[in-house]
């Protein structure tokens, strides 16, 4: 999650990885003295022999996992998204494992075509806050795009979901016995889960609302994954999102931080010809300029619209839009100094129950995740370490299956790292207006005494800044009094940030 490069001994261990990595981007100092005929191949066949072998090793890290279930709890309720589940009975839990496996699920790749300006063909190790922030846009986009409310008809398909129900005993210890699983594991032999919807007594299929609905949106399902292949001509894949990243300083192998990942989606967007009916704006200083807003939505009648989704069902759309350009708000923020102030928890938690709301990426230290929601004091999260083979999207029945989690998993609050970006998504400017005040009244709501960001009238300029949201660089953020040290020291996760 920090901003530097992995050469921090975090996946191999040892002085070997460091000089592995530290070999690949500069040279040991030894081939650079080196002279003669092999002077001119030896540094190319030791720098193919390292990355082999850091990828050898990443594939091995992140390409299996720890089967393990994820408790939840019966009597609380459960916020994904703007959303609430309360798992009290079956249905419930099927509504939350649909809403939930629904979310595109973007990870690490391995296979594909190889990095420009490096040997790489997987982001095995170092992509993780892009991988995150490919989640943040793709669930701005399916907001965007698909039906209200909509779920992957394949959803209930997939193997029995990771997770059981718990009625506590006590305020202090879960435990209980859990609601019954539904669904049945690959291979396990049962028989399959009807996927459209539940089955009634007497045998009689009881469809699930909207399903029809799904399932004819499923096309653009598939297109709109694709957008995020792992290919160059992707407009949203780790290819063009590595290249455009440069521009910031960055290139494949380096760790970005979420502010730059904002920036870099911002970019990504203003791009493609896929969207044009979408804008993306980023925050300067934590503070969303009201005016700026409003000018980047300005309609442009000389650019036809991307692909939408009617009002009366989800067929694709291109008529012009003559009123207002959608748009994702990316906010980077600092939610304290070295760790989580905890003043923030309850602001947050209000910020996620935000139906306008697409989520935060950050995460823990050196470890990027994508929160969609959470549970009492525990966040819920989509992870990207998970090294899976590349898909081909090019092709017309690509699968979807890996594109899609079936595991929620939870982590505290404590163990969130401060640095992170958070997303809103307003359909049109009555949104908008909504959306700030809404986010101004959850915002309000924190105990501490300065808010996570603000809205402000008028543009940035008018303030002395440059523009509206086009500085790669990170928030100002500012501090209560008694914590003002410019001489302190801060993790390098702070890279992103100015204090004042």
């Amino acid at each position: 999650m920090n901003s530097v490069s992995p050469s921090a001994v975090q996946y191999m261990g040892g002085a070997v990885q460091e000089e592995l990595l530290e070999g690949r981007r500069t040279g040991s100092p030894a081939r650079r003295l080196a002279v003669g005929p092999e002077a001119a191949t030896e540094p190319d066949e030791v720098d193919k022999l390292k990355a082999k072998l850091i990828l050898a090793w990443n594939n091995v890290k992140y390409g299996w996992s720890v089967k393990s279930k994820t408790f939840f709890n019966k009597t609380s309720p459960i916020t994904v998204l703007g959303q609430s589940y309360l798992l009290n009975s079956e249905d419930e839990v099927e509504r939350f494992h649909g809403a939930f496996v629904s979310r595109l699920w973007l990870t690490y790749r391995r296979e594909f075509p190889q990095l420009e300006g490096s040997s790489l063909t997987t982001d095995c190790g170092w992509g993780c806050m892009l991988r995150s922030g490919q989640m943040l846009l793709a669930q701005g986009l399916l907001v965007h795009l698909m039906p209200r409310d909509w779920v992957w008809p394949n959803a209930q398909q997939l193997e029995d979901v990771d997770f059981e129900v718990f009625r506590p005993r006590s305020p202090s210890r879960a435990g209980g016995v859990p609601i019954p699983s539904f669904g049945s594991p690959r291979g396990s032999g049962a028989p399959p889960k009807s996927p459209a919807g539940q089955q009634a007594p007497g045998g009689v299929q009881r469809k699930r609302p909207g399903s029809v609905r799904d399932m004819q949106a499923e096309p653009l399902h598939r297109r709109l994954v694709s957008w995020f292949g792992d290919h160059p001509p992707a407009p949203f894949g780790v290819h063009l999102l590595v290249e455009l990243g440069k521009s910031s300083g960055k290139r494949a192998g380096d760790w970005y931080g979420p502010s730059v990942v904002a920036h870099i989606l911002r970019k990504a967007v203003c791009k493609t010809t896929e969207v044009n009916n979408l804008a993306v704006y980023v925050a300067q200083d934590c503070t969303v300029y009201k005016e700026d807003v409003l000018q980047l939505c300005e309609p442009s009648p000389s650019r036809d619209k991307g692909p939408q989704i009617s009002s009366n069902g989800p067929q694709i759309s291109n008529s012009p839009d003559t009123s207002w350009k959608s748009v994702i708000i990316l906010v980077p923020v600092r939610l304290g100094g070295e760790a989580l102030n905890p003043a923030y928890i309850e602001c947050v938690k209000r910020i996620l129950k935000l139906e306008c709301c697409i989520g935060i990426i950050g995460g823990k230290p050196k470890h990027s995740l994508y929160f969609v929601g959470f549970q009492d004091e525990q966040l819920l999260y989509l992870d990207p370490h998970y090294c899976q083979s590349v898909v081909d999207v090019t092709q017309a029945d690509f699968s979807l299956e890996s594109f899609h989690c079936c595991s929620p998993r939870k982590m505290p609050f404590s163990r969130m790292d401060p640095s992170c970006t958070i997303g809103f998504y307003a359909k049109n400017q009555k949104d908008f207006e909504s959306l700030c005040a809404a986010v101004g009244e959850a915002l309000s709501s924190s105990t501490e005494k300065y808010p996570i960001f603000t809205f402000m009238d008028g543009q940035g300029q008018d303030y002395g800044l440059e523009g509206h949201s086009i500085s790669p660089a990170g928030p100002t953020h500012i501090l209560p009094p008694g914590r003002l040290s410019r001489n302190s020291t801060t993790r390098a996760s702070t890279d992103d940030f100015v204090f004042l």
